[in-house]
């Protein structure tokens, strides 16, 4: 059974959606932590160390970081391969592009397309920037996450890497939240005015709020 819905269009979309919300709400919970880094350095590095003790003494240390890991990494892969597995069906499905078509659903899905590579190879340098510190710049402190951020972030790529990915996040989400809302069966003519204003206004805050970061380090007020 979960092989014949894996195969299907509508497994795949389900997987999608549900994989989309996992990374969502670790999203939100994300950036909430990261704004910790205005309350200052000690603030923010005991917010750090305190993520690797959650569930003490039930859970060993890092045990519950690791489990999230564990969970994010399955989520992304479900939801690479399957956006793959869709995409390389759409194109077997229709070789030849349409006549007319929908600007907007097409700019839609070119840019959850391209916003989807972007932010698989921002992961890959994030965590070789701020958690392996293999290209981090300005010399990597474990343990010292606060004066890590404001190392990366006092780099002009750092910020123009940061910044991109994070315009790219927010056009990912808005797209995808209203997306994944429909193939859940959340979507109807009522509902639908509601669900785009909530996509809009979370790709919105989530943007604003991890691009807060990078401003803070570049204007002085974190530092």
């Amino acid at each position: 059974m979960a092989r014949t819905v894996w195969d299907s269009s509508v497994g795949k979309k389900t997987v999608m959606a549900v994989s989309g919300l996992i990374m969502l709400l670790y999203l939100v919970a994300h950036m909430i932590g990261n704004l910790k880094i205005y309350f200052g350095a000690g603030e923010f590095n005991h917010y750090a160390h305190w993520l690797r003790t959650v569930g003490e003494p039930f859970m060993h240390y890092e045990w519950t970081l690791w489990l999230v890991r564990v969970v994010l990494v399955v989520a992304v892969v479900a939801h690479a391969t399957s956006a793959y597995q869709l995409s390389r069906r759409d194109i077997r499905a229709r070789p030849s592009k349409y006549v007319h078509r929908k600007r907007g659903a097409s700019y839609a899905t070119r840019t959850m397309r391209w916003g989807g590579i972007i932010l698989g190879l921002f992961v890959v340098w994030h965590l070789l920037d701020l958690t392996t510190g293999t290209v981090h710049s300005g010399g990597f402190q474990e343990g010292h996450p606060y004066q890590n951020v404001v190392d990366t972030f006092s780099t002009w790529y750092g910020n123009v890497v940061y910044i991109v990915a994070m315009l790219a996040l927010g056009l990912h989400i808005r797209h995808g939240f209203w997306s994944a809302a429909q193939t859940l069966g959340a979507g109807s003519r009522t509902r639908d005015r509601a669900l785009k204003t909530v996509a809009d206004v979370l790709a919105l805050l989530l943007t604003a709020g991890f691009i807060a970061v990078p401003v803070g380090v570049m204007t002085g007020v974190v530092s």
